[in-house]
């Protein structure tokens, strides 16, 4: 089940930046490049990077300058992060292209990998949420809640696996079929951006 196997990834990319917990640590990627795992791998690591630089940016003593440096860095990463959920897509386009669906197929409301991008969060929550339970400086309220919340995270963290698996089990079989839009972002397009592009004219 690819489910079991994401959250294994997710959960490796999760720990290793922890051993640091440096948010410019160089990445080392387990997996061999050109594969599923490695994409997994990259994609989480990426949300964990991007994790912390949203806590960075919500400081509120924070200095302007150094918060747009932060917004500036997270922009990028939400880009770098949208790349990588594209990538998967293609693979799995590439694993199903022989696939032919029945005339009933239907399409899901969101590809594989955009449903990968949301087990991958849920893992992040769900290590985090799991720090706040074990926190010896807190009080037993703020465990106590964050261990209920613990408990629905983990629950959803099950049905999005189940429903993953489903899926591409559907697709396989020809139940669905699978379409990936690129996201076409446009904020950090000098062309479609019309602040950058106004920038672009006065130079």
């Amino acid at each position: 089940m690819i489910s079991q196997q994401a959250n294994i990834i997710f959960n490796k990319a999760i720990e290793d930046y922890h051993i640091h917990d440096q948010i410019d640590q160089a990445i080392t990627n387990p997996y061999e490049t050109h594969t599923l795992e490695h994409l997994l791998y990259l994609k989480c690591w990426i949300d964990t990077v991007q994790w912390h630089m949203e806590d960075e940016i919500r400081d509120p003593t924070i200095d302007p300058v150094e918060g747009l440096r932060w917004k500036r860095r997270i922009d990028q990463s939400n880009q770098d992060r949208t790349d990588t959920v594209e990538f998967i897509d293609s693979y799995y386009l590439d694993k199903f292209k022989h696939i032919s669906p029945l005339p009933d197929a239907t399409i899901n409301t969101e590809s594989p990998a955009w449903a990968i991008d949301r087990l991958s969060i849920l893992a992040l929550k769900i290590f985090h949420m799991q720090q706040e339970v074990n926190r010896s400086d807190a009080s037993a309220t703020h465990r106590h809640t964050c261990q209920e919340k613990l408990t629905i995270l983990l629950e959803q963290q099950r049905d999005l696996s189940k429903s993953i698996d489903q899926l591409l089990a559907d697709i396989n079989a020809g139940k669905k079929y699978m379409k990936a839009y690129k996201q076409m972002k446009m904020y950090n397009d000098p062309a479609l951006n019309p602040v950058l592009y106004a920038f672009q004219q006065k130079g």
